[in-house]
Parts: C-alpha cells; sequence; structure tokens
C-alpha cells in the first residue's frame, strides 16, 4: 500500500463521511496548502482546483474495498458520499500514519459547504497574485457561483484562521 492511498485512507478515518467528490477535491487541496503532506498534483478546473490522481486514488480505494462510495440521485445530478470501511480501518489500525492538527482542520473543512470550499481553494489557488487581481479572477472565471466581495473576504478571513491554528509548520518553528 503507497503512503499517498493511506494518506487519504486516513481522511476518511478522521472525517467521517465526506459528501461530495468536490468537496472532498477542495479539502485535500486546501489541507495541502496548509503544509499537510499530501502529493497529489492539481490544475485549475471547472470547479477550481482538481487533482486527477485524487480521483484515481478514491477508486481505487473503493475498488480495494477500502472506502465505500454510496451515490445519491439529487434531483438531476448525482451526488456521492465516502466513509471508510471495516477492512479500510482495520488496515489503517495496523498501518497507522499519524499527522498532527489534520483531524482538526478536516472536520472544521467538512462542515463548510462545497461552494464556500470552491472559494477558498480558488483563492489559494491564486494566492501569489495581488488580492484585486484574485477578485477579478474569481468573478471572471466563476461567474455563475455569483460570489460577492464579503464572500470573497470571508474566504481570506478563512484562510488566515486555517493557517493560524491548524498550519503543522507551526511545529516546525
Amino acid at each position: 500500500m503507497l503512503n499517498d492511498h493511506q494518506r487519504l485512507m486516513n481522511v476518511f478515518a478522521l472525517s467521517g463521511e465526506v459528501t461530495g467528490r468536490k468537496k472532498l477535491q477542495k479539502m485535500i487541496y486546501i489541507a495541502k496548502k496548509l503544509g499537510f503532506p499530501f502529493q497529489e498534483k492539481f490544475e485549475f478546473h471547472f470547479y477550481g482546483p482538481y487533482s486527477e490522481e485524487l480521483s484515481l486514488r478514491v477508486e481505487e480505494l473503493c475498488n480495494f474495498g477500502f472506502l465505500d462510495e454510496t451515490k445519491e440521485d439529487k434531483g438531476g445530478y448525482s451526488q456521492y458520499k465516502y466513509r471508510i470501511t471495516a477492512e479500510g480501518s482495520e488496515f489503517l489500525e495496523e498501518y497507522a500514519i499519524e499527522v498532527p492538527k489534520l483531524k482538526e482542520c478536516l472536520t472544521n473543512m467538512n462542515e463548510q459547504s462545497a461552494r464556500f470550499l470552491e472559494l477558498v481553494s480558488t483563492v489559494l489557488y491564486f494566492e501569489q497574485d495581488p488580492r484585486e487581481e484574485v477578485e477579478e479572477k474569481i468573478q471572471t472565471l466563476k461567474p455563475k457561483q455569483g460570489y460577492t466581495s464579503e464572500e470573497i473576504e470571508e474566504a481570506y478571513q478563512y484562510i488566515a484562521m486555517l493557517r493560524k491554528t491548524k498550519t503543522p509548520c507551526d511545529e516546525k518553528n
């Protein structure tokens, strides 16, 4: 079993159920940007940062029987729910990976909406740019989401809160 698969299984063990593929993508991307040890490569996609590697790992873990994927029809679209299986939990007990502060970070993100995490991850994707440019890019790239300046400010505040209280890099300094 590869370390990247184990780390991903740990996400489900710590988070409980994660509802939505988009939400999962954003949670992992944000955690990676905060310094947690996720190796997946992300590119900007229609819904913000997206990793094909992450999608494949989730599929593999489902095929191994370590993750349970439930598909639910939601009036015109399908929503997926993920949770670790008993077999996955047993495997993790034997080959545990301890990542300080990850549970708190994941729990907090799992309580947010996928729409908000999409905004947060998009802000993080463009964080090297000046704030005004980031807001302009968000308005240009995501007009259907209708993000307001207040929501963008809330995303910046959320990122600052996560970095202040959850970043594993704190323990190195």
